[in-house]
């Protein structure tokens, strides 16, 4: 990757763009941004990392489709880019490329986008998604989009998430 990214600690690969989280908690993104997904206030394409724009203390990233969320050192999320089914959590349904709070979200621990949808695990063992949900992939029972975070039913004592296409999957703390 050209630029001058150093003390990177992760890095997270969408459909058409990347993310890099540094050290210091800076997120930095490049590739596609026609929705806004590289987070630094344009549509404009990068092929150089740019830096997300009032994102700091950054723990975990996740790139998916046209969107990108990052969790934060105090535990609240901060998602951009394409929001046509409510993939960035705030209660709208509008692209921003700026970060966002997601609403209602405190004590994350670790975050996975999807195509057209997001999911969380929460500090008490908890998933929630939010998003497109016409194959019911945030898992609430329902075929209906929400653009604010709706708690999986179900599931408890989650380690880990991944949101996909249309589909998502948890790993359990007991290994289910």
């Amino acid at each position: 990757v050209s630029g001058f990214l150093t003390g990177i600690t992760q890095v997270s690969a969408g459909s058409f763009h990347s993310l890099a989280r540094r050290s210091d908690g800076t997120v930095w993104a490049w590739g596609y941004n026609y929705y806004g997904q590289l987070g630094n206030g344009t549509t404009t394409d990068a092929v150089v990392p740019v830096v997300v724009t009032g994102v700091r203390g950054a723990v975990s990233i996740s790139a998916g489709g046209g969107s990108a969320c990052a969790v934060l050192d105090n535990g609240s999320v901060r998602c951009w880019g394409a929001n046509g089914s409510g993939q960035l959590g705030n209660g709208r349904t509008s692209d921003s490329a700026t970060p966002v709070v997601v609403t209602g979200l405190v004590a994350v621990r670790s975050i996975s986008v999807g195509s057209g949808h997001v999911c969380a695990v929460l500090a008490n063992g908890t998933a929630v998604c939010w998003g497109g949900n016409r194959d019911g992939q945030l898992g609430d029972g329902s075929y209906g989009d929400s653009s604010v975070p709706v708690i999986v039913r179900g599931l408890y004592d989650v380690r880990a998430i991944a949101a996909g296409g249309f589909f998502t999957c948890a790993v359990l703390v007991n290994g289910g």
